[in-house]
């Protein structure tokens, strides 16, 4: 595919993933009905987008970062690969980490605020700091930036293997079986392992079948594979084990991929560019319009199926705002908290 079609099929993805990530916070239903019969109805409903799509968000971020960190890698490229990521992933990282610790403790403190964060007082000392900084205490969705930052530390032992084919797919099959047999990894989840390691092995070895288009012949493939992790997916809610979980949160984003032809997709507007600085800005949003939603519209089911469904454009709509008035007042600042990000 063309280099344009193959970044326009990148962001149109990112989108979507981004979209779901939201929709997987979204659920409300306890919030607003409480835990009788007619919130357990409405949260079944919003498990179908919480743990069916939703569940494919994060492995399709970690496979689309692991693919454009190896496309064309070479050990020559090794620092300013990590220099691009430290400014992209560390950066933000930290700096976020800390504008949601200190926007809770100011929140913990405001009356009004206190109840709808729901944490009570935030302590202000120099081990919460360092602990919300570095662990992602109040910032739980970075822990997907945390396990990508050390699989880009990781790029020297795990390129070791992946620069051949035989070691490469060696080091997929070690992914998976850990996964199978639930091995721990320090400071790395085996689930994150397979995820970026199975798409590193397709951007160094086998990048054509991963960006050329190929009309039907591509759709069938990807149809199999998707379905292929539907099995999977059946076979975890049959058996229980959780390397079935993860093989399908694996095989079904590789088959959408492989089953849309780049040259299907429109070319995406700019307002679905900024998919990290709505994944930085959702938490706090979501958190935030639920929350006062349910102070104003406690026991409204009505309520809550409106504001599950229009999350993600109300985060949409929020992030954007937040952004127009960081390039335009803050552009350093903006500079940093998107990670050099800028489209």
């Amino acid at each position: 595919m063309e280099e344009r079609q193959f970044r326009n099929k990148i962001q149109w993805f990112t989108f979507v993933f981004s979209m779901l990530v939201v929709w997987v916070h979204s659920v409300n239903a306890e919030l607003y009905l409480g835990k009788g019969p007619q919130s357990l109805r409405l949260s079944g409903a919003e498990a179908l987008a919480e743990k069916g799509l939703g569940q494919f968000a994060v492995p399709g971020f970690f496979m689309i970062s692991a693919y454009l960190f190896y496309r064309n890698f070479c050990w020559n490229k090794l620092g300013a690969k990590w220099r691009s990521r430290f400014r992209s992933l560390a950066v933000p990282y930290f700096l976020w980490n800390a504008v949601y610790y200190f926007g809770y403790v100011l929140a913990s403190r405001v009356p009004g605020l206190t109840e709808i964060v729901g944490k009570g007082v935030i302590p202000l000392n120099g081990p919460t700091i360092l602990d919300a900084v570095v662990n992602y205490r109040f910032n739980a969705v970075f822990w997907y930036l945390y396990q990508l930052i050390w699989l880009v530390a990781l790029t020297p032992l795990l390129y070791l293997f992946l620069r051949n084919r035989a070691g490469a797919v060696l080091c997929a099959a070690a992914a998976a079986i850990c996964v199978w047999f639930q091995v721990d990894f320090p400071f790395v989840n085996e689930d994150s392992m397979l995820y970026y390691t199975a798409a590193a092995v397709f951007a160094v070895h086998f990048r054509e079948t991963a960006e050329k288009g190929k009309g039907m012949k591509g759709t069938c493939q990807g149809l199999a594979v998707a379905a292929a992790g539907v099995l999977c997916g059946w076979m975890y809610r049959h058996e229980g084990r959780i390397g079935f979980l993860v093989f399908c949160r694996l095989l079904v984003p590789m088959g959408i991929w492989r089953m849309v032809d780049p040259s299907w997709l429109p070319q995406v507007k700019p307002w679905m560019k900024d998919t990290f600085f709505l994944y930085a800005t959702h938490f706090a949003l979501v958190r935030l319009i639920n929350k006062t939603g349910a102070v104003l519209f406690h026991g409204s089911a009505f309520a809550a199926v409106i504001l599950f469904f229009l999350m993600p454009w109300l985060c949409l709509g929020g992030s954007r705002i937040m952004r127009t008035v960081l390039k335009r007042y803050a552009p350093w600042l903006w500079s940093c908290l998107s990670g050099g990000r800028d489209y």
